[in-house]
């Protein structure tokens, strides 16, 4: 009788007190291996449907941006012959797109901080496709100016928000790779934009082919936007918002697959998040200001030299091919200048997209410094390659100017362009991730839109010699910067990165 009791109160208590289970954050069950039926853990952690479907569409957004920045590399000789702008004109064209990237950055980017991931993400392609419709049927050089800048803004926006739904969203082991490969997409958009151009110039060859170029991406778009409305929310946003219900949902839904795993979600609550600072001032305090220098300075750095090159390649190209260009007074010569201009461009810009694919093969192995560092330095010697070419003879010329620029693309794609990219998504804490990389990206715009709007009246002025040597001398000083102010990120969950 005794023992029947004692067995029924070990059992009562076993009922009234259950083990409680262990909170964790968002990011542990994301990283979270299964084991094998002998109880082996699996290598790596698989990737679920969503998470695939997020870095798709982010993805996606990086390819709009290489195909109409770069794209308006083809453009512009048709543009400029419509509008019979100067070359001061030209250079707002070219900057236009680039200086609504640096005020979406900051003014839009980082209200993914406030309205959450998912939001802006959906937000910003929306905006895509109203510049992108109006800039078609432009009816004069003003209007044109201000849709690319429109065009820039819903781009700028996606640099800070498209990284963090990728790199809030999948395991850490593989977030280099896959934040990377994302990113790659804009030298797959890039060489799409050359390819389109030469493609419509072929097809088309008349004075307003550079509309029907811009129009192809409008349907590409429009089915972007409406598959990012099936997205999750980034849980740990939601968390630290405070927010548990929500984040432990949206856990459950990024992580569904089959078999079920992991089980149970269970989420500590960040009870801090609410007082935590969040303005923009934020970033230029103690270890937030070291990141800031670090995810800034050698991005501005390297956008000096990638945009510049990136969009005023076919105009170098078109020159190093007899400067035809100058001297096209019948719109034929000047579409046959174009083409053969846009088939150089497009080989070089092959190199962009070797470049990206060693930055992801090697991003998680070797580290973001190194390849970083060693990227800065590679893209300084295929600049000055590039530099022989003034004062050559017309084949030495044009074997300098496409050796150097192959160069410059595959470093630059593998290091800085890649790198800087990939480090402002990760060494802010979470609270104010979106602001810092939304910062760095507008503050290295600043360098794009520098070069995107001298370029031209300085090539022009003190000659391609001169212009490269400067931008040598910057590639190594973003060498130098980023030695300097280095914050390793690799295999590192983004809690313990934005927690120092």
């Amino acid at each position: 009788m005794a023992s029947t009791q004692q067995g029924q109160a070990a059992k009562k208590a076993a009922i009234q007190v259950p083990p409680t289970p262990t909170e964790r954050a968002a990011q542990s069950y994301i990283d979270e291996k299964p084991n094998w039926p002998d109880g082996t853990p699996v290598a790596s952690t698989p990737m679920t449907t969503m998470q695939w479907r997020i870095w798709s569409l982010a993805a996606a957004g990086k390819f709009f941006e290489g195909l109409v920045v770069f794209m308006t590399g083809v453009a512009l000789p048709l543009i400029a012959k419509e509008f019979n702008i100067s070359s001061l004109q030209h250079g707002l064209v070219s900057a236009a797109s680039l200086t609504g990237i640096l005020v979406g950055a900051i003014g839009l980017g980082g209200l993914s901080d406030h309205f959450g991931r998912r939001t802006m993400f959906i937000f910003e392609m929306f905006v895509f496709i109203v510049f992108l419709g109006l800039l078609v049927s432009s009816p004069n050089f003003a209007w044109l100016v201000v849709c690319l800048f429109g065009l820039g803004l819903a781009l700028g926006c996606d640099y800070p928000t498209a990284h963090l739904m990728i790199s809030e969203s999948i395991p850490s082991s593989v977030r280099g790779r896959l934040v990377l490969g994302a990113f790659g997409f804009q030298a797959l958009g890039a060489l799409t934009g050359t390819a389109v151009g030469y493609a419509v110039l072929k097809n088309v060859p008349e004075l307003a082919a550079w509309r029907w170029m811009y129009a192809t991406a409008i349907i590409p778009a429009l089915i972007v936007t409406w598959l990012r409305f099936r997205v999750t929310e980034s849980a740990p946003w939601l968390l630290r918002r405070g927010r548990v219900p929500q984040a432990t949902n949206a856990v459950i839904r990024l992580l569904h697959r089959q078999p079920t795993y992991p089980r149970d979600v269970h989420l500590a609550s960040h009870k801090q998040a609410r007082g935590t600072k969040q303005g923009y001032l934020n970033l230029f305090h103690g270890r937030n200001l070291r990141a800031t220098i670090f995810a800034s300075v050698p991005w501005f750095l390297q956008d000096l030299a990638t945009y510049g090159i990136g969009i005023f390649t076919p105009t170098i190209l078109a020159s190093a091919f007899g400067h035809k260009q100058q001297h096209a007074h019948h719109l034929a010569d000047l579409i046959g200048n174009d083409v053969m201009a846009a088939k150089g461009a497009a080989l070089i810009d092959l190199l962009l997209l070797v470049g990206i694919f060693a930055a992801v093969l090697l991003a998680d192995k070797v580290g973001r410094i190194k390849l970083q560092v060693i990227g800065f330095i590679g893209c300084a010697f295929g600049l000055l390659i590039a530099s022989f070419s003034a004062g050559a003879s017309p084949q030495l010329s044009l074997m300098f100017i496409f050796v150097g620029f192959m160069v410059f693309n595959f470093m630059t794609n593998m290091g800085p362009n890649a790198q800087t990219y990939l480090i402002a998504g990760e060494v802010f804490p979470t609270a104010i991730r979106g602001k810092g990389a939304g910062f760095a990206a507008a503050f290295a715009k600043i360098g794009a839109v520098a070069t995107a709007f001298l370029f031209p009246v300085l090539l022009a002025d003190i000659g391609t010699r001169k212009l490269l040597y400067f931008l040598v001398l910057a590639a190594l000083l973003g060498a130098v910067v980023t030695w300097l102010f280095r914050i390793e990120t690799t295999g590192l969950d983004l809690d313990t990165v934005g927690n120092g």
